[in-house]
């Protein structure tokens, strides 16, 4: 599995021949807490438990970078959307990484 760090999410973005997606997989309570919007990406919120449920909302011509708090939930989601023909990585460290390492006003939690 593919792992990328939040620094360099923009870069990848823009390699891909359509926009991506950054596929949030933690809790709504999570995302209220601490949450980004990168310009290069189209932000997409399932919570975990939801994907097999949710698998045909995803556009499998689209490329899909998973974040979680620290990147354990998004490894297991971006390993089972690879299985179902997905192109995908993982954000290694998640959104807490993404506070150090890209926007510090992103709350620690």
């Amino acid at each position: 599995m593919e792992q990328i760090y939040p620094a360099q999410v923009a870069q990848w973005a823009s390699q891909q021949a359509q926009r991506p997606v950054l596929l949030d997989v933690r809790e709504g309570w999570e995302v209220q807490t601490a949450s980004t919007r990168p310009e290069a990406l189209d932000l997409v919120h399932m919570p975990m438990q939801t994907i097999p449920a949710r698998l045909d909302e995803l556009d499998k011509s689209r490329a899909i970078a998973c974040l979680c708090h620290h990147g354990s939930r998004s490894m297991q989601v971006a390993a089972f959307l690879q299985q179902h023909g997905f192109q995908v990585v993982n954000v290694a460290g998640g959104i807490h990484a993404w506070s150090a390492q890209v926007d510090p006003s992103i709350p620690v939690y």
